[in-house]
């Protein structure tokens, strides 16, 4: 009994020694940000709690280094870094700053960042409720200053009522996604399920469903949606009236989510695409911008990656 112990001691003492030899790359990158982007205080925060997958310094105690939990962690941090990498933020636009940020704050209010198995090995990054006030505040001067200008309420109060009144013309050929999708106009004729606003890019939008997705409301089968569901979330550029009533201006876009669960396995059941001005110019310039979608919409894993709540037809 004793040999056969010590036997199978040697044979896993082998194959962890084997599975040392290979170790996925984790690209350091050749780039490191010299600009002041982020308060003091914010930047702290985000050394702490983000940078060790989010950037190219991150700090690899001894047990991350060693097969399989090195495996997890290269995979972990490639991934986050394609979604966010602050040690290059400065070469982003503007507008995408605050879009990345504004993502980043919401994630963590809805507890999918950090990562809980991250956490569990290393909690001194979790965030505090202090450091969230911190980020929230932040985010939140990050929104367009809303001024008061007529002549622009006026012209864009115009375009939101042609698009109201579908003077805004179908394109003849339809527009289509680089991973496929085509433009649907018909989301129009739709019935609104949900409103939301944004106030680090200054949008309103109301979300439309299709027949299949009324159908699935009305039926209170929504997590998960049914196959066929198309959801279209419509932007606009945001209208402050002197009173402080938000309204809806010019057109910005329009994106979809599109519910297949064999199509569109890969990118969990949904297909995405998104139509920007009133152009419909397709966003993206590969197939791999759908992973920025996936990626946005997992802190909602478990509604079936939908962030809005239908209203109750």
């Amino acid at each position: 009994m004793k040999n056969k112990m010590t036997k199978i001691g040697l044979a896993l003492t082998g194959i962890f020694a084997l599975m040392q030899l290979y170790r996925p790359k984790i690209d350091k990158g050749h780039y490191e940000s010299q600009k002041k982007v982020f308060p003091h205080e914010v930047q702290a925060i985000l050394k702490n709690s983000c940078y060790d997958c989010h950037s190219n310094q991150p700090d690899l105690k001894w047990f991350d280094q060693i097969a399989p939990a090195n495996w997890i962690v290269a995979k972990d941090i490639n991934k986050a870094r394609s979604v966010l990498n602050f040690s290059e933020f400065d070469q982003l636009q503007k507008s995408d700053q605050n879009t990345k940020v504004w993502g980043a704050v919401n994630k963590i209010i809805l507890g999918a960042m950090p990562l809980k198995n991250y956490l569990a090995l290393h909690p001194e990054a979790a965030v505090s409720k202090t450091d969230l006030e911190i980020l929230k505040k932040y985010a939140l001067t990050l929104a367009p200053e809303q001024k008061q200008d007529t002549a622009k309420n006026h012209k864009l109060s115009t375009q939101y009522k042609a698009w109201r009144n579908n003077d805004i013309k179908t394109p003849k050929t339809l527009p289509v996604a680089v991973n496929g999708i085509a433009y649907i106009p018909e989301y129009k004729n739709w019935t609104p399920i949900s409103t939301t606003q944004r106030i680090d890019n200054g949008t309103v939008r109301i979300i439309f469903g299709n027949s299949t997705a009324i159908k699935a409301i009305k039926d209170h089968k929504t997590n998960p949606w049914p196959d066929g569901t198309i959801i279209a979330k419509v932007n606009w550029e945001s209208l402050t009236t002197p009173e402080g009533n938000i309204s809806p201006g010019a057109f910005r876009g329009v994106e979809y989510m599109i519910k297949d669960r064999k199509k569109y396995a890969s990118t969990k059941g949904w297909g995405w695409a998104r139509f920007l001005t009133a152009e419909m110019k397709p966003y993206g310039t590969d197939a791999s911008f759908t992973k920025e979608c996936v990626s946005c919409h997992s802190p909602v894993a478990n509604t079936d990656y939908v962030f809005t709540l239908p209203m109750q037809h």
